[in-house]
């Protein structure tokens, strides 16, 4: 088992609202830190669907459910952008449910995986998939033109030497294929002027964020996944979202603003951030931001 701690804990149980007995959606397992607070608050009648498409979670959370003796919650290895089949394969198929849930962010679990490239210390292998993925993060990084790796630098990482790094990437796998995180990481340095490589932010941070959400498809994933979420939900049922990702969080915050009139009450007029303290004790939740919203 491995230890992860959920960001924003407090303010996704405050806004799911939920009561012992009910049935909730947590659509990103991950570390399973919602997923185990909300069993423990749900009861031994409550239910919890929990999706996500790494193995990893899968088997820590099982292994994190029998530790605590917790028969509460089903574990579906999926994709959340396939929740209404994962629903259909374990509930009956008139089920509605009182909370949804997603925490789009990494599990340290992932960051700390070596056998896979999510993070850009140490030398790793280049791939970010979640699990079986349609695109391979090491295809992207070798075979796709300046121009695709630049649209993915600047719209997925919002990085503004997206063409910059681009460019040297396709220079230095035209002499050698590109293999590792370490050699990207490199790659990336040298792109950037020297003033910006002693960043408080790691000057890899962007590009990685990018590749990821590239390989896994992370934002269709979101927009296929809002009207599933909306349709499963029974009335005064609760959807949140806590997003790493403007992109991510815009998608989120239109999708609310479209069907405020006639079937969404928003709850949270602005987006939720961490606290201070959050931030101080797991900096990873610095780009974290919530939104809630109640079905009519």
């Amino acid at each position: 088992m491995y230890s992860h701690t959920p960001v924003m804990l407090n303010e996704v149980l405050k806004y799911l609202a939920a009561k012992p007995g009910v049935k909730i959606i947590d659509g990103t397992l991950g570390g399973a830190g919602y997923t185990l607070a909300l069993a423990k608050l749900l009861g031994p009648v409550g239910k919890i669907l929990a999706t996500d498409l790494d193995e990893l979670a899968i088997n820590n959370a099982r292994l994190e459910l029998k530790d605590l003796n917790l028969n509460n919650v089903v574990l579906a290895k999926t994709n959340f952008r396939n929740i209404t089949q994962a629903v259909r394969d374990n509930f009956p198929a008139t089920t509605k449910f009182q909370g949804i849930v997603l925490d789009l962010g990494l599990s340290s679990a992932q960051l700390e995986d070596k056998s896979r490239g999510f993070s850009f210390q140490g030398e790793r292998p280049l791939d970010m998939a979640f699990g079986d993925s349609e695109i391979n993060t090491a295809t992207i990084i070798n075979q796709y033109p300046v121009a695709g790796l630049t649209r993915i630098f600047r719209e997925y990482g919002e990085e503004r030497f997206a063409y910059q790094i681009a460019k040297k990437i396709v220079e230095a796998r035209n002499q050698k294929k590109i293999e590792t995180t370490k050699e990207l990481v490199e790659i990336i340095l040298s792109s950037l002027p020297a003033r910006f490589r002693a960043s408080r932010l790691n000057p890899a941070t962007k590009v990685f964020q990018a590749l990821r959400i590239a390989t896994n498809q992370e934002l269709e994933s979101l927009q296929e996944f809002l009207p599933q979420a909306l349709k499963l939900l029974a009335p005064g049922g609760r959807l949140v979202i806590v997003s790493f990702h403007s992109g991510e969080d815009r998608i989120v915050k239109n999708f609310f603003k479209d069907h405020k009139s006639d079937e969404l009450d928003i709850l949270t007029k602005k987006p939720l951030v961490p606290t201070a303290e959050e931030i101080a004790a797991n900096p990873r939740a610095r780009s974290a931001k919530l939104r809630a919203a109640q079905k009519r």
